[in-house]
């Protein structure tokens, strides 16, 4: 204490600011690294568990269900990396990527068509997963993102349902 008597009283003042604001920092940069780890995680646990082939079993679009005949045609295939196809009648017609966020309520998906139909088409969503079923819910990305699963002649938005293909 000795020591900061023989500065100035405003010199004392900003030297504990700035030792009380590097202190925060320096506490804080650990739960910030933890805080990324753990979405880092929270990723890579749903994409493991996106990671395989999905029928579709529903597809809203909308609010017009589509015939049960067209829906069986539909599979979807997703890599633990983000990248997707949809097959039709086991052809692919479209192929992508995909970014989430799993630890939004509810978690939220945007994906980009990069080849095939709609090749350049952005799109942002919500998705639920359980351990052989999933649910998806999407708009064009120049939509506001569904905040429910649901799809209505209003809401336009695009409501699909899958199982996992064992």
């Amino acid at each position: 204490m000795a020591l900061l008597c023989q500065f100035d009283p405003v010199e004392v003042d900003t030297m504990r600011r700035l030792l009380i604001g590097l202190l925060m920092v320096v506490i804080a940069l650990p739960a910030v690294a933890g805080a990324d780890d753990a979405k880092d995680n929270a990723i890579t646990k749903d994409r493991k568990r996106l990671e395989g082939t999905w029928q579709v079993t529903s597809l809203v679009v909308g609010g017009n269900k589509s015939k049960k005949e067209d829906v069986k045609k539909l599979t979807v295939v997703n890599g633990d990396d983000g990248t997707w196809k949809v097959l039709s009648e086991g052809k692919v017609v479209s192929k992508g990527t995909s970014t989430l966020a799993p630890t939004a309520k509810p978690k939220t998906i945007d994906f980009v068509a990069t080849e095939g139909g709609g090749s350049g088409d952005r799109f942002v969503g919500i998705y639920q997963l359980g351990n052989n079923k999933r649910k998806l819910c999407f708009v064009r990305a120049d939509q506001e993102r569904p905040s429910e699963f649901t799809s209505t002649a209003e809401n336009k938005q695009i409501l699909v349902a899958f199982r996992r293909v064992e």
